[in-house]
């Protein structure tokens, strides 16, 4: 085996292991926010009168506990391209490199 064909085989060994990364942090965060999503609307269906309640004058738990979905995905919406900015995109270049 030539050292070319060795650096090659690294480099595929390097990025099937980046790739497998890139999936597994994929799946949890989309298993994060489908748990946090159908988790809300199991309350909507199954106990409205506790999502009715006020958290504050013209605020019950269900807006807040909407709006909260709603930040959830935003936030790991960022963590995700946060992280392929910072560790999957470098690891890229440097295997290109």
């Amino acid at each position: 085996m030539s050292a070319e064909d060795d650096k090659a085989s690294h480099a595929s060994g390097t990025l099937h292991a980046l790739s497998a990364r890139r999936l597994r942090i994929a799946l949890v965060l989309t298993g994060a926010v489908m748990v946090v999503y159908f988790g809300f609307i199991s309350l909507v269906a199954f106990d409205p009168e506790l999502l009715a309640g006020l958290v504050a004058p013209g605020l019950s738990l269900g807006i807040l506990a909407g709006a909260l979905v709603i930040v959830f995905s935003w936030l790991s919406t960022w963590f995700y391209v946060r992280w392929m900015n910072r560790n999957y995109d470098a690891a890229l270049e440097r295997l290109r490199g």
